[in-house]
């Protein structure tokens, strides 16, 4: 089955309220890690390379549709850990409610790097908060993850039923000023764990500071356990980053 048309169709057949909001928002990060790894690990001639400082520019756009919960979204970064690719482009759709006193969130995500589809990932996520505590797992549907199986060129193993739970905290410690921290862990699938891929954690922990106009600055570091087995894509780096909502 191909989860991505899947997924599109699923977005095409949300509900249109009159009231729908549009956001957006655009940032600039010093690095970009993903789970705990670093998004841009090719040379100009394809080999690793490991760069204290990768800069990405980053944004996306939000859309819900009116107080029915519903949503859809975008979000982009540049990206350089695939062949042939340059970007990575997310698209997201779900449906936010408040129940037993917790906010949950549940939806489907899938992750597109043009020009190399190797690396193509859909996931459904749930999420559940309370206080300024989040519990979120995501689970991977399509054949592959993020092009770990070799799927695409017909490897015949698959990357599908990897998982991933982590753990968040936002909470402001003083006016202006939030704490944040993660931590994460990866869950392979069974032929994933064949080939050799070892599970692990990752790790976040920084402060955002709300500059005020839609404009705030993070600092932090994030990275992740394992690095015998991954070796610098995982490991940990300091990180600055600016954001403006529009």
């Amino acid at each position: 089955m191909n989860y991505h048309k899947l997924f599109l169709a699923c977005i095409a057949a949300m509900p249109i309220a009159a009231s729908a909001q549009l956001s957006a928002n655009l940032g600039l990060t010093s690095s970009y890690k993903f789970r705990g790894q670093d998004q841009d690990t090719l040379g100009s001639d394809g080999s690793l390379r490991s760069k204290a400082a990768a800069p990405a520019i980053q944004g996306g756009f939000d859309y819900t549709f009116g107080e029915t919960g519903w949503y859809v979204g975008n979000w982009n970064s540049n990206v350089h850990w695939l062949p042939g690719n340059s970007m990575e482009i997310d698209l997201y759709g779900g449906y936010k409610f408040s129940a037993a006193g917790i906010g949950w969130d549940l939806g489907a995500l899938t992750y597109l790097y043009p020009g190399n589809q190797s690396g193509n990932t859909t996931e459904l996520y749930g999420a559940g908060s309370y206080g300024p505590v989040t519990l979120k797992y995501a689970h991977t549907l399509s054949r592959d993850y993020f092009g770990a199986a070799g799927a695409h060129s017909g490897s015949g193993l698959r990357g599908s039923n990897t998982g991933y739970l982590n753990l968040g905290v936002a909470h402001e410690i003083a006016p202006s000023l939030t704490l944040k921290a993660g931590l994460g862990y990866t869950r392979f699938s069974r032929d994933l764990r064949d080939k050799g891929l070892r599970n692990y954690l990752d790790y976040a922990l920084g402060v955002s500071y709300d500059l005020g106009a839609g404009l705030s600055v993070y600092g932090g570091a994030q990275g992740a356990n394992q690095r015998r087995a991954y070796g610098d894509v995982n490991k940990a780096r300091a990180l600055v980053s600016l954001t403006k909502a529009l």
